[in-house]
């Protein structure tokens, strides 16, 4: 019951926009985070409302960030061009 109750409000606010994500704070450390990690993510994923896998290796490619140039080998690249 606990599962689906959490699980209908996060899905209720993702989906009528009034959350794009969420920070979770558990009520009591550690079990309440993992009766979230193991009943409601699980039951998000079900309906699509959770990732299963990452996309990409990294946290920047997660987000879809581009990678930025290094200036430190534009720098060293510009130094022997010249």
């Amino acid at each position: 019951m606990l599962r689906y109750c959490r699980a209908d409000q996060l899905e209720e606010w993702f989906v009528h926009g009034a959350a794009d994500g969420f920070n979770l704070l558990a009520p009591t450390y550690p079990i309440g985070l993992v009766e979230f990690a193991e009943l409601v993510i699980p039951t998000l994923q079900k309906r699509g409302l959770f990732r299963t896998e990452y996309e990409a290796s990294t946290l920047r490619g997660n987000l879809g960030l581009p990678i930025p140039e290094n200036r430190y080998a534009a720098a060293r690249l510009q130094a022997k061009v010249a």
